[in-house]
């Protein structure tokens, strides 16, 4: 069956609704407001070109205009958008330690080796909700600013702390993992398979819908009592700008195109359980394009518990659940299209309903008999 109704008034019904998106303010926009979106809507434009796997803020502004503000609808323009463009060149992996650091926190450590760097951030803020009247509720910093004692600021990036944990003999031996996966999976050209190397998982997760990640996250600490179990430290997170190179054509060397925003964390977790080596500890890593630190430690936590689970049955389930029900487009496309007709199939399942109630009607109208006694 078709789901476009086009017969009786129905290409004019579509149109006229299109009519009724476009005659609202959402529906038109200026320059002016794509830049005001890029000036105040950062934090959405990130997750939006996360989930869309395009790298550009106009682009996406635009996107998340013509969407009216809908998250989901942003994406699928964006990726609509991408498919039309050229492939013209394969990056060249990119060194995640060249990293130009915006921020950096070391939860699993105090003083760690390199700064702390609160960077731009809310974490620490009271949520007080701000009106054009209101005075700005932050307290003066000057005094605080003045009293605090200045500290090394390295030229180059710090050291990661699983390093640290490395050079400390404490760290699990992933290297035949690696070995096992030396090209990183491309999604968009190759189809989904099960069991998936570390490279597909964590691709399917860098392009996953945010909340849906999280929640899979939350599932997955969830003890037998349903409380979370916080058996993981997050060792890092870092925000950041790296520079993307691509091949010459013509000279074969490495030239940059320019940069993207990324941001990363590593988890720890204690190797305890039984068959564990439990003198050391295992990291999870994860990567999300722009700002979207949420994104990135819930990928870096189902990274590590897709590998220690690894190819039993329940770890099938996890790697089949990131690969199939993450992605936001494909689950939003799934439920949207219920709100397009499916007459056609209702109208059987009515049919086989009134079949069955009949059947029942009429084996009980006429009981089978009493077999007679001897």
């Amino acid at each position: 069956m078709t789901y476009a109704g086009t017969h009786r008034g129905g290409t004019a019904a579509i149109i006229a609704a299109e009519k009724l998106v476009r005659a609202v303010p959402a529906g038109t926009f200026t320059e002016a407001d794509i830049d005001h979106a890029i000036t105040r809507f950062g934090a959405a434009l990130d997750r939006l070109m996360g989930e869309a796997a395009l790298w550009d803020r106009r682009t996406a502004a635009i996107a998340l205009l013509q969407g009216g503000g809908d998250l989901p609808e942003a994406v699928h323009l964006l990726r609509a958008h991408r498919s039309t463009l050229p492939r013209l060149a394969m990056s060249e992996p990119i060194d995640p330690d060249s990293i130009q650091l915006l921020r950096r926190i070391v939860p699993a450590h105090r003083e760690p080796e390199g700064p702390q760097l609160l960077g731009r951030t809310v974490d620490y803020t009271a949520r007080l909700l701000a009106s054009p009247e209101s005075p700005d509720p932050l307290p003066p910093t000057a005094d605080l600013l003045a009293a605090r004692k200045p500290g090394p600021r390295p030229d180059e990036t710090p050291r990661r702390y699983s390093r640290w944990l490395g050079d400390e003999g404490l760290l699990a031996d992933r290297s035949q993992e690696a070995a096992d996966d030396p090209e990183p999976a491309d999604l968009a050209l190759n189809p989904v398979s099960l069991p998936a190397p570390r490279s597909a998982l964590l691709s399917a997760m860098s392009l996953a819908e945010t909340g849906g990640l999280i929640s899979m996250w939350y599932r997955s600490i969830l003890g037998p009592d349903g409380y979370a179990d916080e058996h993981v430290t997050l060792g890092e997170v870092r925000h950041g700008r790296v520079r993307v190179e691509v091949t010459h054509p013509l000279t074969g060397n490495p030239v940059g195109i320019g940069r993207i925003e990324v941001t990363e964390c590593e988890a720890i977790s204690h190797l305890s359980e039984r068959g564990e080596d439990a003198a050391t500890f295992d990291i999870g890593y994860g990567m999300a394009v722009g700002h979207n630190e949420r994104k990135a430690i819930s990928m870096s936590i189902l990274d590590l518990g897709a590998h220690r689970l690894g190819e039993t049955a329940e770890g099938l389930e996890v790697q089949q659940l990131i690969m199939m029900t993450t992605d936001g487009l494909a689950s939003n496309g799934f439920l949207e299209h219920l709100k397009l007709p499916h007459y056609v199939t209702f109208r059987s399942m009515v049919d086989r309903a009134r079949a069955a109630g009949q059947e029942d009607g009429e084996r009980t109208a006429s009981p089978a008999k009493e077999p007679a006694d001897d």
